[in-house]
């Protein structure tokens, strides 16, 4: 059995705060950190990905439209869709993201 954290996993391979957690043939779980003001540009993946936000508040803009999510939101947003998140509160934003390889 192996346990991994914040301090164990490897980054992920972009400037922002995130953690992969897990990663398997059909899964990968990362910690993403947004603190006030960051963004996650806009993208597109070819897998699905389910957002969970486990701390603060902060807006998906999924295809142009703007969600706001808060703390115990989840939300999926499949693998055609553009998306892309913004911390717009004062506070951190952690988000658990669940990619569906």
């Amino acid at each position: 059995m192996t346990i991994r954290n914040l301090s164990n996993s490897p980054k992920v391979p972009f400037d922002l705060e995130g953690y992969i957690l897990h990663s398997e043939k059909q899964i990968e779980l990362i910690h993403l950190l947004l603190k006030p003001g960051e963004a996650l540009a806009e993208h597109k993946n070819t897998f699905n990905v389910i957002f969970f936000v486990a701390e603060g508040y902060g807006t998906l803009s999924i295809e142009g439209k703007d969600y706001l999510l808060k703390a115990t939101d989840v939300t999926k947003v499949t693998s055609e869709k553009m998306r892309g998140w913004k911390n717009t509160s004062n506070q951190d934003l952690r988000l658990l993201v669940i990619k569906l390889l």
